[in-house]
């Protein structure tokens, strides 16, 4: 037999298993929408992948421009991938995504946490002092019939629980406040200006109100309200300035991927930091709903929430709550 006969016959024979190369897909495609789960399954998915590799390569030499080729090119891809993919480990990934995870990211990002949290804090100054020098700038900030309600010696916090149950009012602070947080995240993809203009303005709104409420003698109960849930807020949207800025900075300061590469590795890597995030204002959300409008709890137990509050955050942040930190070890984008 000549040798191109002898490859002929090997080609048609080749094409005839072409039955057990449709098996192994249909295993495999079980295997994959988790249709098969035991240990012999797998066994079959390995054996599979052999099969499908050795056809493959006789293919590629005998009929390197047929369909045949092409149809074993793609089934020995899923079966690669079927055979090699990671275990699927939900809840470690969680605790890693929090132990691990966050608390490098949180390292990262202390130079724009910094800087984010001092804007804010020059913010807050400047709100306090227009409004204290010139009183009538409130308008630009509070709502006229806040604006009412505080010259009549009356704060809008007063009376929440009268109007709306604590459960209620829990789930729209902490809906508004995951919102904003979001926002100013997000608005760090534009080159982060945005982030700029959302941290700034907050800051300034909290320094106006309490400059007017001090003007009328009601800070004192404002800081009575907002200190149990105030301390982690704020924070948070610093922590949320931050990862946005961090953003906005990959896309001024592109690596030498691109700006494009650059923008997306910045984003899966900060966007981390709004899973603790969210977490934190949902607690912030319970409190202000329930303990913050209750006029039952003095001052003493508001002080002792929102410092310890804090102090879970800083844990939490840290991956103090989960174990051992191995936060110095890189991670991937």
């Amino acid at each position: 037999m000549s040798e191109a006969s002898r490859e002929e016959a090997l080609a048609r024979a080749l094409i005839n298993r072409a039955p057990l190369w449709r098996a192994a897909s249909e295993r495999l495609q079980r295997l994959a929408t988790g249709g098969a789960r035991e240990v012999t399954n797998a066994m079959q998915a390995v054996e599979d992948y052999r099969l499908l590799a050795r056809d493959l390569a006789t293919a590629r030499r005998l009929i390197p421009n047929s369909r045949t080729r092409e149809y074993l090119e793609a089934a020995y891809a899923e079966a690669h991938a079927q055979v090699h993919r990671s275990a699927s480990h939900p809840l470690y990934a969680l605790w890693s995504l929090f132990r691990d995870q966050i608390p490098q990211v949180v390292k990262e990002l202390r130079p724009y946490i910094a800087w984010v949290s001092v804007l804010f804090a020059l913010c807050v100054t400047a709100g306090f002092a227009l409004v204290h020098t010139y009183p009538e700038l409130i308008a630009l900030f509070a709502s006229p019939d806040m604006i009412a309600g505080v010259e009549r010696g009356e704060l809008w916090t007063e009376g929440l629980l009268s109007i709306a149950p604590a459960s209620v009012v829990s789930a729209q602070v902490f809906t508004n406040n995951i919102v904003v947080s979001l926002f100013a995240f997000c608005a760090g993809f534009l080159f982060g200006l945005g982030t700029f203009y959302i941290v700034a303005l907050n800051g300034l709104m909290l320094g106006a109100v309490f400059a007017f409420t001090a003007q009328h003698d009601l800070a004192g109960r404002l800081f009575t309200f907002i200190v149990a849930h105030g301390c982690v807020e704020v924070s948070v949207m610093c922590l949320s300035g931050a990862a946005g800025a961090a953003v906005g900075e990959a896309l001024i300061r592109s690596g030498a991927g691109g700006r494009s590469q650059s923008f997306q590795a910045a984003a899966l890597r900060s966007g981390k930091l709004l899973c603790a995030c969210v977490l934190l204002l949902i607690g912030c959300g319970l409190i202000e709903g329930y303990i913050s409008p209750n006029p039952d709890f003095p001052l003493w137990t508001r002080l002792v929430v929102g410092i310890g509050y804090w102090l879970f955050m800083i844990a939490l942040l840290q991956g103090w709550l989960f174990g051992k930190s191995r936060a110095a070890q890189p991670i991937p984008a």
